[in-house]
């Protein structure tokens, strides 16, 4: 169960497919995904250490990417930040 005082910062970085961003925490552990599956269709796929952090999230779809990290960021109470230097959608 998800710690009630705890916030989790999540590093956001497009991967080669262009359609799908992963979502690691600060120590560069994997915490999932997110996907366009249609245009303005964003979709939160949580995995490893993310499966209980974000239990409960609402996964979408999201009309933006930008609107799918606004949910992980309210759920974690953290951060969600692009990875530095890709900060284009």
């Amino acid at each position: 169960m998800r710690s009630t005082g705890a916030s989790l910062d999540v590093i956001v970085t497009p991967t080669s497919e262009g359609r799908a961003w992963n979502l690691t925490d600060l120590l560069g552990r994997p915490m999932g995904r997110i996907e366009e599956a249609y245009a303005q269709q964003f979709t939160v796929h949580p995995a490893g250490h993310a499966l209980e952090t974000m239990a409960g999230i609402e996964r979408g779809p999201f009309a933006s990417l930008d609107a799918a990290l606004a949910a992980i960021e309210k759920h974690t109470r953290g951060v969600c930040r692009r990875n530095p230097g890709e900060d284009q959608p």
